[in-house]
């Protein structure tokens, strides 16, 4: 007897790359192919470093190369081309402003201005309904360490606290007015309970109506599916809408390494099984919440992609329901991205835009990334 066929399907390549020419496939195809040895990828990366810290002329190089492929442009301005076409194929975009990695508050706030900046262009460009925030960018590591360890805060970390609170709130409140979703991301588990502080905080204002601010929840913990549920009885508690962007996570070789290091059992999963396992778990617990939960699927992984998908159909529920977005990086699983939104699926690929110099950071997670993601060059 032969299996039921799925009620969507990934395998539709004309959908997948209607938007890319020949020369965009075949530049695509190689990049990633570069981009599967992880010998290559490590001193790449070491050199692209090292020759902007030496203020070598490979910015050409890398703007046609790596940055074309995963970022929207150095503004949101130079951006908008690569959103009206992914807007042709009803594929949202979420802007997220590159820049990290800094450490004044002058920094910090000229960053705010910039997410303020993408907030004011989503209300007026209609193939734009989310920004994506780094706390990082927008505070110190050490605040956000101490905070997470409990540790007592001095003066000096006091006023950085409540700059930081200020900054919140000024991103948030004008999200809310223009009715533009905030998706915090998660970072590393040492600064990670800070943030999740901080976001259930803004969720508790600014939820109350729509579940405007996000957290992150990355599954590849084995302590998140847990956490998920304890903020959502948190939420019900407070009468607010609980809002999650569920990812399996980006920092397992660095978390382990920094467990070892600093003595203490490893926050990652014991193996990808059981990462598997919580993150359908978390999406099957934000569907059976769906009315009370607004979640995005934040992933790149083909199964978790179908199975909410087809579930989604089969318990009736809408496939634009406000309450359920699908989400994957822009250059990477556009077979995934552009077959759900011909679904009538709510997709939106994250952008990252900012000047080249002060993206690589970024660049260089997404290279070592797709050492380990299986299928982008298929």
């Amino acid at each position: 007897m032969s299996e039921p066929k799925p009620l969507i399907s990934f395998e539709n390549t004309e959908n997948a790359f209607a938007s890319k020419s020949d020369k965009d496939l075949e530049k695509a195809y190689y990049l990633f192919k570069m981009m599967q040895s992880n010998g290559l990828v490590q001193i790449g990366s070491r050199l692209t470093q090292l020759a902007f810290k030496l203020r070598l002329p490979i910015t050409p190089i890398v703007r046609e190369t790596i940055y074309a492929h995963f970022c929207g442009g150095d503004t949101i301005e130079e951006s908008q081309s690569t959103v009206a076409k992914l807007g042709e194929y009803g594929v949202e975009s979420l802007m997220d402003y590159g820049v990290e990695g800094k450490e004044s508050e002058n920094d910090f706030d000229r960053t705010t201005h910039e997410l303020r900046q993408a907030i004011k262009y989503a209300d007026i460009e209609s193939n734009v309904s989310v920004i994506a925030v780094k706390v990082s960018a927008i505070s110190t590591s050490k605040l956000l360490m101490k905070m997470s360890k409990g540790e007592e805060l001095d003066s000096v970390y006091e006023n950085q606290l409540r700059r930081l609170r200020e900054r919140l709130h000024s991103i948030c409140s004008l999200g809310l007015e223009k009715k533009v979703y905030v998706y915090f991301d998660a970072e590393e588990s040492w600064i990670q309970d800070a943030i999740d502080e901080l976001v259930m905080e803004m969720m508790a204002i600014y939820n109350k109506e729509i579940p405007l601010v996000y957290n992150t929840i990355q599954l590849y913990r084995h302590d998140r599916l847990a956490y998920l549920k304890k903020s959502f009885e948190t939420a019900q508690k407070g009468n607010f809408k609980l809002a999650v962007k569920l990812v399996r996570g980006a920092y397992m070789e660095k978390e382990r390494m920094h467990a070892k290091e600093e003595d203490y059992p490893s926050p990652i999963q014991e193996n990808k099984a059981a990462t598997d396992r919580d993150f359908n778990a978390g999406i099957d617990f934000c569907l059976s919440n769906i009315e009370d939960i607004a979640f995005c699927c934040a992933s790149h992984n083909e199964e978790s992609n179908l199975r909410l998908a087809n579930k989604v159909l089969e318990m009736g529920i809408s496939p634009d329901h406000p309450h359920i977005y699908f989400s994957q990086l822009l250059g990477m699983s556009d077979h995934i991205s552009f077959n759900l939104a011909a679904a009538g699926f709510n997709v939106a690929k994250y952008m990252p835009y900012g000047p080249v110099r002060e993206v690589i950071p970024y660049l260089i997670r997404r290279a070592k990334e797709n050492t380990s993601v299986a299928g982008q060059m298929g």
